[in-house]
């Protein structure tokens, strides 16, 4: 099938890649505002040519939407509205009811399929893409009954050929579960980063003393503002209800170095450990 990618960065493009690999792209189209991106993604052959968002709406079967989800939500209305007769939109974004809400009510609603492949780095744009990302990663389709089933099953078809395990879930319990497991994470790493660079001043002792715990924890804060603020916009409530309860936590363990309560302190990092047997399943 013929596909248009609107925003050929990391996501955009190892999604185009494993599609063409898989042998589910035929053709595929790239439309991003970033010049350097296109031209990046024409050199990898990630994909075939540039198009703009009317020509490659009317030339694919498939338009996959993969830029920041605040410019995801105000341009899949329009998206939508070029569309016509069997042709899919699906997106890739990290929050899922602010999407799905600003075409509850649109009259080709049930084209668009909302979906979001659980993978990410660190780094952005085409030059980063990867085919065998997403492998073995969770693909989590959001509202499948507001979807045609054909524009279900074309997803499904991706889904499948980029190798992930398929969940389904709504958007607001999406939100909630990716707040807990995925958003925390990133503003934890970039709260640590902050106090590194506020305490330590001497850049060069943080390049000589930085072991792998420091920098797997901090890996997430060299991701890009642009990505990350509107993720943290779009799921405000979810993301402070859980940023509450990390503080809480910090509290904890600052109130039993405080009163040298070490038994209490042993007891935080045990309870802690019972995360090991979830992630080794």
């Amino acid at each position: 099938m013929k596909i248009s990618i609107i925003g050929v960065g990391l996501i955009g493009g190892s999604m185009a890649l494993k599609l063409r690999e898989k042998g589910i792209a035929s053709f595929i189209y790239g439309i991003d505002y970033n010049k350097q991106h296109i031209n990046d993604a024409l050199d990898l052959k990630i994909i075939d040519a540039e198009a703009s968002l009317e020509e490659g709406i009317k030339n694919s079967d498939l338009i996959i939407i993969a830029i920041p989800v605040d410019a995801a939500r105000k341009l899949l209305p329009t998206v939508l509205n070029l569309v016509s007769g069997h042709q899919t939109v699906m997106d890739a974004g990290s929050t899922k009811a602010g999407i799905v809400g600003a075409v509850t009510n649109h009259p080709k609603r049930s084209r668009f399929v909302a979906f979001h492949p659980m993978w990410g780095t660190e780094n952005s744009g085409p030059k980063s893409a990867i085919a065998e990302s997403f492998s073995g990663k969770a693909g989590v389709i959001c509202n499948k009954e507001e979807s045609a089933d054909d524009a279900l099953n074309i997803v499904e078809k991706v889904v499948n050929a980029l190798d992930m395990h398929m969940i389904y879930m709504n958007a607001e319990d999406h939100d909630i579960h990716t707040a807990y497991i995925s958003h925390i994470s990133h503003i934890t790493s970039y709260a640590l980063a902050n106090t590194v660079l506020e305490k330590e001043r001497e850049e060069e002792t943080i390049f000589q003393l930085a072991s792998s715990g420091f920098s797997s924890t901090v890996r997430l804060a060299k991701s890009h503002p642009e990505m990350w603020v509107p993720i943290f916009k779009q799921n405000k409530e979810n993301v402070l209800d859980v940023l509450n309860e990390h503080i809480t936590q910090l509290r904890k363990f600052k109130s039993a170095l405080e009163k040298e309560n070490f038994e209490y302190l042993e007891e935080l990092i045990s309870n802690a450990n019972k995360i090991r047997g979830i992630l080794d399943k």
